[in-house]
């Protein structure tokens, strides 16, 4: 749809630097012939809203017959989004889900109590060159949700909602956001938004959120006169009104925010919870290895292998 009047921006660019509450450097990391960056967790901030896990994947090369092989593995606690740019993956989960990621679309993996999945490069993509560029994040899920059985959503980029006009092009992922809702079932007030601006353009952060960021994937963004480049997280004080200013040329955002969780968020390899004693026992279930009759299952059509919990040995 096109860009509501109602919402293009009335008032300057952010006022004062004071607007940004925490600036965060990704710390990056080579994951084996492809590197990513983190901005969540990080020193300085655990979450934005829901959001506790956020890496930029990519870009990334690969000659043919080479991709990537994220082996089959556990979640609790969470759901997941990969979402992309360049490339595609496929996602095979213990639902038995064999559903191919492509750029635009968004796949949202409820892990709850439990669930295994795996992402790997298909045999298709393999046979010729190609690249991979992407962000994947994680959504801690509130305490009431967090041990319900999984599901998984896929929509397509059409499916989801596109607001366009004045040098913008903003792909509502999740949530709502600028009077506008996602058709993913979410289990908190959130959003997350993916935005193009043209050089110039002024993007107003939606309000009504009590937690809002932006990552810059690309290009660069001014806020009070300064001028922040590419593979920088910001996250605002509350409250404020934001808008955010493209620079010389343009920008590609990542937004996200929502409202926090009603207390702290445990991280322990792939799991997270509300409770030290739930990581301990969803360890313990992996551990055991008892893919039959346990708690967790492995993919169907992708059973061969798994990835052992750090530090011990597995198959």
């Amino acid at each position: 749809m096109s860009w509501m009047p109602g919402l293009e921006p009335t008032c300057p660019s952010a006022g004062s630097l004071n607007d940004i509450e925490t600036l965060i450097v990704p710390r990056a990391r080579d994951l084996g012939g492809f590197e990513v960056r983190r901005a969540l967790p990080s020193p300085k901030r655990q979450m934005v809203g829901p959001f506790i896990f956020f890496d930029q994947m990519g870009p990334a090369e690969f000659l043919e017959e080479e991709g990537i092989d994220v082996r089959p593995h556990p979640h609790i606690g969470l759901a997941t989004v990969t979402y992309l740019y360049q490339g595609e993956f496929q996602h095979r989960d213990s639902l038995g889900t064999d559903q191919m990621i492509r750029p635009g679309a968004v796949n949202w993996m409820v892990a709850g109590n439990g669930i295994t999945h795996s992402e790997r490069t298909s045999s298709s993509t393999r046979q010729n060159k190609h690249s991979v560029l992407g962000i994947q994040t994680w959504v801690a899920l509130p305490e009431a949700y967090e041990d319900q059985p999984a599901s998984f959503e896929h929509h397509g980029e059409d499916s989801l909602p596109m607001l366009e006009g004045e040098g913008k092009e903003v792909r509502l992922i999740l949530g709502t956001a600028w009077g506008e809702r996602a058709p993913v079932q979410t289990f908190s007030e959130m959003f997350y938004a993916d935005a193009i601006l043209q050089p110039g353009a002024k993007l107003p952060l939606p309000d009504g959120h009590e937690d809002r960021g932006i990552y810059v994937m690309s290009g660069s963004v001014i806020i009070a006169g300064e001028t922040f480049d590419a593979g920088r997280m910001m996250v605002f004080r509350p409250g404020d009104p934001i808008t955010i200013g493209a620079g010389e040329a343009g920008a590609r955002l990542m937004l996200l925010g929502g409202e926090t969780l009603n207390g702290p968020r445990y991280i322990s390899w792939n799991f997270v919870a509300s409770s030290r004693e739930k990581l301990e026992a969803a360890k313990q279930a992996w551990v055991e290895g008892d893919f039959e009759h346990g708690r967790f299952r492995l993919p169907p059509g992708d059973d061969a292998e798994f990835i052992p919990f750090p530090g011990l040995s597995g198959k």
